[in-house]
């Protein structure tokens, strides 16, 4: 696999977003925002540090999710190329949504379950717990990051290629052989980036509601503007990662025919 030049990707990215923002936005705004503002309001308040009770939340939750999967498929599918309308991409988006799940599935749950497993022996006993399960449950972090930065480029293999979730985790594989430690990089340097930017948003838009609203709880029109400002963030961040994601995927795939380019119109 040819090695991959950050640098190289971050510029074309930037040339996408420069050239097109625009429909990009619209799909954020759609698939991004619109249903994590849903997901916010009809989700009730739990108590601190637990998940709220069940209801219909957690269906909300559920499409609110699917959702957002299509969105990443179809900023994918408008980052790659060739020229297709918005529309178009987030068709391509609902139909490559199968294979896409299927093969997150695939190598997440495994991880899942044996995680919980050690965790609950690990819990059982937190004065005395086993060293064996401790030890696992290091390794298998440990393992479990390895084999994420391997899968990152699923997505993009899924929205740009016609194949199957098994065809999917092997090319993901095959591509990020040799790449691994710059796909890490990436991976941590954007994550830290975006955590320090959405902690910085949340903190001047708290403040600034709580100067001109009396209440900014969550069930507020304070806490409301608070959310709107949190989703347009991580919106935004998430477009500017899965357009890095597809020009990353069009170096590594030996895609050149696949220009940087989005279409104007056709929203």
């Amino acid at each position: 696999m040819p090695k991959l030049s950050l640098s190289r990707a971050w510029e074309e990215t930037t040339r996408v977003l420069a050239r097109d923002g625009r429909l990009f936005l619209a799909v954020a705004l759609a698939l991004f925002v619109l249903p994590g503002l849903i997901l916010n309001v009809t989700m009730p308040e739990g108590a601190p540090g637990s998940f709220p009770g069940t209801g219909l939340w957690i269906a909300v939750g559920f499409v609110a999710l699917i959702v957002s999967l299509v969105g990443q498929l179809a900023v994918i599918r408008l980052a790659i190329g060739p020229h297709v309308a918005v529309g178009e991409a987030i068709m391509h988006g609902l139909k490559r949504l199968f294979p896409y799940v299927a093969c997150v599935l695939v190598w997440v749950v495994p991880i899942l379950v044996v995680g919980s497993v050690l965790y609950n022996l690990v819990g059982a006993d937190q004065a005395h717990p086993p060293v064996a399960a401790a030890l696992g449950l290091i390794i298998l972090t440990i393992v479990g990051v390895y084999v994420g930065v391997r899968m990152m480029l699923t997505s993009a293999v899924a929205s740009a290629e016609q194949v199957g979730p098994l065809v999917i985790l092997r090319r993901s594989w095959d591509m990020s052989h040799g790449n691994w430690w710059r796909l890490f990089v990436f991976l941590l340097l954007f994550g830290i980036g975006a955590l320090c930017l959405i902690w910085a948003v949340d903190s001047v838009a708290g403040l600034l509601v709580r100067v001109v609203a009396a209440d900014a709880g969550p069930r507020s029109l304070g806490g409301l503007l608070v959310s709107i400002v949190s989703q347009l963030v991580s919106a935004l961040l998430s477009v500017v990662f899965f357009v890095m994601l597809a020009r990353i995927y069009v170096q590594l795939s030996g895609s050149e025919a696949a220009t940087p380019t989005v279409p104007r119109s056709g929203t």
